[in-house]
């Protein structure tokens, strides 16, 4: 099997060698001195040949950039770069000076050579300059002494680099290390051509691609960057970087780079997750594709017709990394003791027991045996946390059939032929969940803690979610009571998901692009505020308005009046501070009414006391078409739920149509009202009610 060496020596022109391999570069607890030696040895079983040390919270590499190591700092770098020797790895060592410094200060430039005189006198003959993640303003003084800020960077990296010597591996990140940062555009990017025409062509430069953590990176993409940088850059991938996200972790494989780029790249970095262990299969997986050829020669896994890489298959790829996955978490967290039970002088911690193991009488529970994990859990919870623009196909299922049986579920309550294809769903997307929980306990049984405890927060935060998803279908379809935390207006704060983080994106007007389910975007500015008498007309017209509209479109005219079309039609007025309208630029576009005491209005309907004793108050809106956004709809109903059970209520109900699914759906996904029985209904009504 050829290395990614031998490859990429083939692949490229020149003599030196594919750089393929970790880049330390995240933000957040810095990787232990053990770790770094373990993914070395990782690293060279792989066929990865670099390691980029560049923590940003190690104080002296970027905060205090000038202060040199202490002799106890200098022993363990020693033995870091000893151990990377061993393993034939290539240690660079990255200092980050940009917060800071005074380019045009002597004293400043003799600081960060000194420094990296230090590390050099540790063994290190790789080096590695950073400007990224700083403020583009120049001081006074570097003002007069340089024409522009990439000008600055650049002679004092060509100044370092020639003080070292002309080190074989020199490494620039610049400040605009992707495209998106170019101003106005890569190609037109005075930064950039700076960068290209007067940087040393010894020195690499560092690139992520067409943004900071790129979807894709393509071919045409690198060309053009190299044509202007003058230069193959190194691309820093964070693809699997998690520091920007603290609910986020990502484990699927090394995908969307064509393998086409590598005899047009001088190398690929991974700048994984901050978490050590579960960074094992963005490692793995990229040592896979750096050993893929531009002809295809080199192949770990065959390829099949399916893929549109000749060279790698991400599916294939992944699953080889997980295989390999799976025997690590099955040994214990010594590095030399596997979870076979060893001999072992040493006493038990537990000896009243005896010599003989508890064994249950007749009639009790059993003893508890945990199930061994599988390759199958792992391949689940890598689809459960895949890749930042992708979720894995389990995942992607589990969304579709969740969404499909919030969407469908009033259908299946009404239309028998419909209520087998809904029930037989909602049993599938219980089977998903009921796996996923049982991923959860194998993981949490597995003998090797340290991956677990990586693990830990994440994997308990998607099973508290499938739990809840799981729950709520059950009650949708009958077979469970509604999940208190999901209906209860005062959950408990294991209940919901997000924090304070959660509720700013919730309030600003802003919205995420990567939702699997996309609404139309939320241009329009609504305001809601109280119902007042001048705006009955409104009122009247916007119902006569949906009231033709669903006569149109169901082709009847012979429509029943109902208790909600007389209090919408102003024949009776709401009842005091339970009214709202929703006004955007062109005016009044819905509204919201409520009757807290409905038994008055109803005497012309044949409805039972017991209908009164557990939704005595009813509800009843409607929103114009160029309402897109549902956010509103969904605040005024929550509003006046507020304040209907403010006023002694015990429930709610409202009044429904078939052919007013808008309504139906804001009722149902916005405030969870279910289909009650209610006598002397039109057929053609649907009567749903929530408890308060």
């Amino acid at each position: 099997m050829a290395t990614s060496n031998e490859v990429s020596e083939k692949a490229r022109s020149g003599t030196k060698r594919f750089i393929g391999g970790v880049v330390e570069g995240f933000y957040g607890r810095p990787w232990t001195m053990e770790q770094r030696t373990e993914l070395f040895k990782r690293e060279q079983k792989w066929g990865l040949n670099t390691y980029l040390y560049a923590p940003k919270d190690d104080y002296k590499h970027r905060m205090y950039w000038r202060d040199l190591y202490s002799p106890r700092e200098a022993e363990q770098l020693i033995a870091l770069i000893s151990a990377a020797k061993q393993h034939n790895i290539d240690f660079i060592y990255a200092i980050s000076p940009g917060l800071d410094i005074t380019f045009s200060n002597r004293k400043e430039v003799a600081a960060l050579k000194r420094k990296l005189d230090q590390v050099r006198e540790f063994g290190c003959s790789s080096f590695s300059l950073l400007f990224d993640d700083i403020e583009t303003e120049m001081c006074p003084a570097d003002n007069q002494a340089f024409s522009s800020f990439a000008h600055a960077q650049v002679a004092i990296t060509n100044e370092v680099y020639q003080h070292l010597r002309e080190p074989e591996t020199f490494l620039f990140c610049p400040t605009d290390y992707c495209a998106a940062f170019c101003t106005p555009n890569m190609s037109q990017s005075s930064y950039l051509h700076t960068v290209g025409d007067e940087l040393l062509p010894g020195i690499d430069v560092l690139w992520t691609g067409p943004k900071v953590v790129s979807h894709k990176i393509s071919v045409e993409s690198i060309e053009e960057v190299s044509s202007i940088l003058k230069r193959a850059p190194v691309i820093w991938d964070n693809i699997h970087a998690n520091d920007y996200d603290p609910q986020r972790i990502f484990m699927g494989p090394y995908k969307d780079r064509p393998t086409e780029l590598i005899p047009k790249l001088r190398g690929v970095l991974t700048n994984p997750n901050c978490e050590f262990h579960p960074n094992f299969v963005a490692i793995h997986t990229l040592g896979t594709w750096c050993k893929a050829s531009a002809d295809g020669a080199a192949r770990d896994v065959e390829m099949g017709d399916e893929e549109q890489d000749p060279c790698y298959s991400p599916h294939k790829a992944l699953t080889l990394a997980l295989t390999d996955w799976l025997e690590e978490f099955l040994c214990t967290d010594q590095p030399t003791a596997c979870c076979k039970k060893e001999s072992s002088d040493e006493e038990p911690m537990q000896t009243d027991l005896g010599e003989h193991s508890y064994v249950p009488g007749a009639g009790e529970n059993p003893l508890y045996t945990a199930e061994p994990l599988t390759l199958d859990d792992l391949k689940l919870l890598s689809d459960l946390f895949y890749l930042p623009y992708e979720y894995g196909s389990t995942a992607k299922t589990m969304l579709h059939e969740l969404n499909w049986l919030k969407s469908h579920s009033q259908a299946a309550a009404v239309k028998t032929d419909q209520t087998a294809e809904w029930c037989s769903r909602a049993r599938q997307f219980d089977d998903m969940c009921e796996a996923v929980v049982r991923m959860f306990n194998r993981l949490s049984n597995a003998p090797n803690r340290s991956i677990l405890y990586d693990l830990y927060n994440y994997i308990c935060d998607i099973k508290s979610g499938v739990n809840l998803a799981q729950a709520y279908v059950k009650s949708l379809g009958g077979l469970g009571k509604p999940s208190a935390q999901l209906m209860s207006a005062d959950p408990e704060p294991w209940g919901f998901r997000g924090g304070l983080s959660g509720e700013f994106q919730r309030m600003l007007p802003g919205h995420g692009n990567r939702d699997l389910f996309k609404h139309p975007p939320r241009t329009s500015v609504y305001c809601i505020r109280p119902y007042c008498a001048e705006d009955k007309m409104d009122v009247q017209r916007i119902f006569v308005k949906m009231q033709r509209e669903r006569q149109i479109q169901v082709a009847s005219v012979t429509e029943s009046p109902l208790i909600s079309d007389i209090l919408s039609a102003g024949e009776i007025p709401p009842s005091p501070q339970c009214a709202l309208v929703l006004e955007d630029d062109a005016g009044p576009c819905g509204y919201m009414l409520a009757l807290t005491d409905v038994k008055a209005a109803s005497v012309q309907r044949d409805m039972s006391e017991r209908v009164f004793e557990d939704f005595p108050s009813l509800i009843t809106g409607q929103v114009l078409p160029r309402v897109t956004d549902p956010s509103p709809v969904k605040r005024m109903i929550t509003q006046l739920l507020s304040t209907i059970r403010n006023c002694g209520s015990r429930g709610v109900f409202c009044e429904l149509r078939h052919g007013d699914r808008r309504m139906l759906d804001f009722y149902t996904k916005s405030c969870s009202f279910q289909p009650i029985k209610l006598a002397g209904l039109p057929p053609d009504v649907i009567a749903m009610g929530t408890s308060l």
